[in-house]
């Protein structure tokens, strides 16, 4: 089975070196640029954001997006049916994991979604129209980047989507650089874009090139007005390296979250509901996303106790395994799991109160300890701690230490606990809190790390008071 990724705008050549990518029974072919169609291909790009993308309105915009997502939301679609089929050959997640987690992801780019997204981030989205009143006065317009390069990682199926609609939506040329982990989807989104407004034909690519190619990634960079780059810190600090001072980064790096559960959602009928939603957490994608928890935070003093709560999670984890098989693991990720809950069994003799839950054939495992237990981000793979408390306060010391890399909290609390716990988690570092069950599918408009997607995206002109006023003097109606 073999099928095409990427999509390249019209740079009259139709001839590409193709690199081969296999997945099992798959192989994905994706287009290999000279330097000399690289720059072709920005060239192209450029002109089309300046002649296409620029002359549309950021509602008609909008129409475009969601007429695509509505497609890639029909399972009777061509483009989601290949989604389906293909996702779990490339990424080795179970299909009905691919299957929810699209549905669930694709939502966030509905019409009613992308206009409260642009709502969120500036107010008034005329605003990337035309010139609009300042209250302070004069006027102010937002300008979107002539090019916007992306460098996608591959963790998560579709993931590229979220900053190729913004790009989209301030109306910049854009270009994406698939990973070798997941090159299909954006492709894909990319086709249907254009067979649904073949105007856009020329307004963004889609390629690929081999992660860490310095004389390729300086070529593009220095042509480029913003860099978006996913993926490890170590690879983001070296793409950082080659992008000109002049041009604009914005890393997404590794991050960590975790889920926090009140004693109020632990009497025996809210217990059991809160263990699922937080085990499917733990189960969407295995905890690949810098969203998925890595440990639970559990108070004491509820009806049902941390060490019941961990033993619920470990037979919703045992029975969502069967529904949704855990994604089959490379020889490293096998033997890293092995270690770790080795080294976690053996610290049993060693460290009061604790509990190793598990399965026999490391499908899952759920380590249960007691409070001032160390903030250990999990290996992944569905290998998660709970972690008793007694109050917030004790933890953020724990906590604190691991600022930079804080994201997603998912809580289960009281609504006037809601709001102080966010506040004191806010303060150490979180940067969005979610329902449990929703820690991966965040809602439009998010502020992705805490920034705004749109906002820093854009370049603001401001028509200031003194001109428009200056400017009457030479009005034709003056004489």
């Amino acid at each position: 089975m073999r099928e095409r990724a990427g999509y390249i705008p019209n740079i009259g050549e139709e001839d590409f070196e193709l690199n081969i990518l296999k997945f099992k029974d798959l192989e994905v072919e994706v287009p290999l640029l000279t330097d000399e169609q690289m720059n072709k291909v920005i060239e192209t790009v450029k002109k089309g954001s300046a002649e296409v993308l620029k002359s549309l309105s950021v509602s008609e915009m909008v129409n475009i997006i969601d007429k695509v997502t509505e497609q890639m939301l029909d399972r009777r679609s061509p483009f989601r049916q290949k989604a389906e089929e293909l996702l779990p050959h490339v990424t080795g997640f179970d299909e009905e994991i691919i299957r929810l987690g699209l549905t669930s992801y694709l939502k966030s780019f509905r019409k009613h979604e992308l206009q409260r997204f642009l709502a969120e981030d500036l107010g008034n989205p005329l605003l990337l129209d035309d010139f609009q009143p300042r209250v302070k006065g004069g006027f102010s317009k937002a300008v979107g980047p002539e090019l916007t390069t992306h460098v996608w990682s591959g963790n998560v199926p579709a993931l590229p989507l979220w900053s190729f609609v913004c790009g989209l939506l301030v109306k910049g040329g854009n270009l994406g650089k698939v990973s070798s982990a997941e090159p299909l989807f954006a492709g894909w989104f990319a086709r249907l874009l254009v067979e649904v407004e073949p105007m856009l034909a020329n307004c963004f690519a889609v390629v690929w090139w081999k992660g860490g190619d310095e004389q390729r990634e300086k070529l593009v960079f220095q042509q480029s007005d913003l860099v978006i780059g996913y993926g490890g810190n170590q690879a983001l600090e070296s793409l950082k390296s080659r992008i000109p001072i002049t041009t604009r980064f914005l890393p997404f790096g590794h991050k960590v979250s975790f889920g926090i559960v009140s004693n109020a959602a632990l009497d025996s009928q809210k217990a059991w509901k809160t263990a699922h939603q937080a085990a499917m957490d733990v189960v969407r994608y295995d905890q690949q996303g810098c969203y998925s928890p890595h440990l639970f935070y559990v108070q004491t003093g509820g009806k049902v106790s941390p060490g019941e709560f961990a033993r619920y999670i470990a037979a919703e984890l045992d029975n969502l395994g069967k529904r949704y098989p855990r994604r089959r693991l490379t020889m490293e990720e096998s033997s890293s799991l092995g270690s770790w809950r080795q080294k976690e069994e053996m610290s049993l003799f060693s460290t009061r109160g604790k509990a190793v839950l598990g399965h026999s054939a490391n499908e899952w495992a759920v380590v249960c300890e007691e409070q001032d237990a160390d903030f250990t981000p999990s290996p992944l793979n569905r290998m998660i701690r709970v972690i008793s408390f007694d109050k917030v306060e004790d933890l953020l010391p724990l906590i604190q230490p691991y600022r930079s890399y804080l994201q997603t909290v998912g809580m289960a609390a009281s609504p006037k606990e809601l709001f102080k716990w966010a506040e004191l988690l806010g303060g150490i570092g979180v940067t969005r809190i979610s329902a449990l069950g929703r820690m991966t599918s965040p809602e439009a408009g998010w502020h992705h790390d805490g920034r705004f997607n749109l906002l820093d995206l854009i370049s603001m002109v401001d028509i200031e008071g003194s001109a428009e006023e200056d400017s009457e003097r030479f009005a034709p109606y003056v004489d």
